[in-house]
């Protein structure tokens, strides 16, 4: 059972997609993203990076991979948490404690991600449409999140 605020659903050009955040895993991720979607961060952010049998990456203001929130970067919550198929982690730089905005659907196991990234949360429904997510290394016109919405 998902506590009451914790599940993100992201409308997508390609489907609703909806995450079961968790805050026992990543609490500061969780109420950054949750501050994020209500300030409507990710409405209109597009995936920018896609790798087919990899993950697809979304959260960049500028949709080029470069760009974060106004807010400082979020201190690494690694955990024990595996990056298989569905899984929803951080994207950061180099420095382990640069996550700010951007995030990734994994689509297959990446277990060589364990604990190096923070996970978040998993898709527990329209991982179908995460598939259909347009795939390029940046994506040509690509697919994106239309609105991200808590409940």
């Amino acid at each position: 059972m998902t506590e009451a605020g914790n599940t993100l659903t992201l409308e997508t050009t390609k489907g609703p997609v909806v995450i079961e955040m968790r805050p026992d895993l990543a609490p500061g991720h969780v109420a950054h993203i949750k501050k994020l979607v209500e300030e409507k961060f990710y409405d209109g952010v597009v995936f920018h990076r896609v790798i087919d049998g990899f993950m697809a990456q979304t959260g960049c203001p500028h949709g080029t991979g470069t760009g974060g929130s106004k807010y400082p970067n979020i201190k690494a919550e690694f955990n024990a948490e595996p990056h298989v198929r569905g899984v929803v982690s951080m994207a950061r730089a180099q420095d382990p404690n640069s996550a700010n905005s951007q995030f990734f659907i994994v689509f297959n196991d990446a277990r060589f991600l364990d604990k190096q990234y923070t996970v978040w949360g998993k898709v527990v429904s329209g991982m179908e449409n995460v598939d259909k997510i347009k795939r390029g290394e940046p994506v040509r016109d690509p697919d994106k999140i239309i609105s991200a919405a808590l409940s």
